[in-house]
């Protein structure tokens, strides 16, 4: 006897309604995206310089960073929405390619901000490191950084060049800020460690900066290779290391309004990366994307380049007081580490067994 039972249909995405965004799709949703980060900036701002402003979670540093996600997650929610007509399902379907995740960030924002109002209210404004650890400020990131880079997913999915480069890139370079913001004096681009003298004395106060200093080097390459090799490994992006190191230096220049010597490292570490761009578009062209080593020499040359040129800000601005070997040492480990991520990221996934059921990515 046949079976009367059907199978139930599959309520994932199907592949045919899978869209790429339009190029105004994704300028719209960078624009807002950088509504929000400009938000995020008043209000780090204001921590950093109008603490005494800061009485509670209503202020109008708050009402910027919150009027920013607003429009941001209007626009990543009405890119779906607007097919509710043709499809009931909308919110589970019609999601163009990048900007389910991106709502999904949305409603992970709306908790943590939520949390924000109540911790503010209960303990009060936090400050330096607190702020950064702060779970209320955990979830907001979190959900920032799936959010707003809802077009850099768009554009490598589309495989486009042109004016799709550019929102990409931004998209990218401001998940990054995003992302880095509340453990940005961990990261090694704060850092003024090598102006002060070295005492090789264990447990001595510069012994301990010096050591501070060459691990949030290290910390910082790992961190900021992230976003620039989770790119480089679909596809060549001119100005991606400029866009990355620039934007987020700009940032914290702001925030900390300019502050010398910390303005003559993030220029240097900028024109550095500039310079990796430069080097590593050359070499794409010459050797092409599928290159032996592409990806161990592109985050060798990131990670050794922008702290090298840290380094030099740091001396023309201030002067190193740091021996040869704890700057040398600093930057050579950061390349090595560099590499190693870069080959981690350039590896294949073993092949799957041949009964293993293909799982369609959303």
């Amino acid at each position: 006897m046949t079976s009367t039972l059907t199978r139930p249909p599959d309520v994932t995405t199907p592949s045919s309604k899978r869209t790429i965004a339009s190029r105004r799709d994704d300028t719209i949703g960078a624009l807002g995206a950088l509504a929000l980060i400009v938000g995020v900036l008043t209000d780090a701002w204001a921590h950093a310089n109008r603490l005494s402003t800061l009485e509670g979670f209503f202020t109008p540093w708050h009402a910027l960073l919150y009027g920013g996600f607003a429009a941001t997650a209007a626009w990543t929610w009405w890119l779906a929405f607007r097919h509710r007509r043709e499809d009931p399902r909308w919110f589970l379907n019609r999601w163009p390619v990048g900007y389910g995740i991106g709502a999904i960030g949305s409603l992970v924002f709306l908790v943590g901000g939520a949390g924000d109002m109540f911790w503010h209210e209960i303990f009060g404004v936090e400050v330096s490191l607190e702020a950064g650890l702060s779970p209320s400020h955990v979830t907001l990131t979190i959900g920032v950084i799936l959010l707003i880079t809802s077009q850099m997913r768009s554009w490598l999915a589309s495989g486009e060049g042109g004016w799709r480069t550019v929102t990409g890139v931004a998209s990218t370079a401001l998940g990054t800020i995003g992302g880095l913001l509340i453990i940005n004096g961990l990261i090694g681009v704060t850092t003024i460690a090598p102006t002060r003298a070295f005492d090789p004395a264990m447990g001595a106060p510069s012994y301990t900066s010096a050591a501070q200093g060459v691990q949030a080097y290290l910390l910082g390459a790992a961190l900021l290779l992230i976003p620039f090799l989770l790119v480089q490994r679909r596809r060549g992006a001119p100005g991606l290391a400029t866009a990355i190191v620039g934007s987020l230096g700009l940032f914290l220049l702001i925030q900390r309004e300019f502050p010398t010597p910390l303005t003559g490292a993030i220029v240097g570490m900028t024109l550095a990366a500039a310079v990796v761009d430069v080097v590593l578009s050359r070499l794409d062209t010459v050797r092409g994307l599928q290159a032996p080593m592409r990806l161990p020499i592109a985050g060798a040359l990131f990670a050794g380049g922008i702290w090298t040129g840290h380094l030099i800000g740091l001396q023309i601005a201030s002067g190193i007081r740091w021996s040869p070997e704890l700057w040398a040492g600093a930057v050579v480990l950061s390349a090595v580490i560099g590499a190693l991520l870069g080959t981690l990221a350039a590896s294949k996934p073993a092949d799957k067994p041949a009964d293993e059921p293909t799982q369609v990515s959303v």
